[in-house]
């Protein structure tokens, strides 16, 4: 008796793709009022986005894509005071508007 298997329903292994600085929780964790620059380069990495009119603001931006869908898309902005320690961050979880 021979069997025949069809293969059509198996999909192909499609590669997570990670873009940008990865956010874990217990790194947001240790971010606190009052640490410099140096101390959240060295948590986080460099920033991502460092604009040059609002260098008071470093943004860090991470997202997994697995084939042509978005699993999870956040940023972490993080405010410096006027002596450039940390004074306020904020978290959004960005969505596709698809």
């Amino acid at each position: 008796m021979a069997m025949i298997v069809s293969c059509s329903s198996l999909s192909p292994y499609k590669v997570p793709i990670l873009q940008g600085n990865i956010l874990e929780e217990k790194d947001i964790e240790k971010l606190s009022e009052g640490l410099t620059r140096d101390q959240v380069q060295f948590i986080f990495g460099t920033a991502l986005i460092k604009d040059p009119f609002h260098a008071d603001r470093w943004d860090y931006y991470y997202s997994v894509q697995v084939g042509d869908q978005k699993l999870n898309e956040n940023k972490l902005s993080i405010f410096f005071d006027s002596e450039g320690l940390v004074d306020s961050w904020t978290i959004e979880e960005l969505k596709d508007s698809n």
